[in-house]
């Protein structure tokens, strides 16, 4: 799951370099943490979070594949 959002928010930003993914797995959820640089926030986020929302869908639908939950929390940094 974590190269999958990887390379979906890779494709997506202007500074591919500066994507981190950070997963932590539990019994039967994973959570994944998605930082991006500053200015390509708003390219995760999309127009009122149609973006987010869209690589959210993707995610649960491989996930199903496996019997497993995942929660993606995109990381703001200040």
């Amino acid at each position: 799951m974590k190269e999958l959002v990887q390379y979906l928010a890779k494709s997506l930003v202007n500074k591919p370099d500066a994507v981190e993914v950070k997963e932590t797995e539990g019994d039967t959820a994973s959570v994944l943490e998605l930082k991006v640089a500053k200015e390509d926030l708003g390219r995760i986020i999309g127009k009122q979070g149609r973006t987010a929302k869209s690589i959210r869908t993707i995610l649960n639908a491989a996930a199903s594949r496996t019997n497993r939950k995942v929660v993606l929390e995109i990381i703001e940094e200040k």
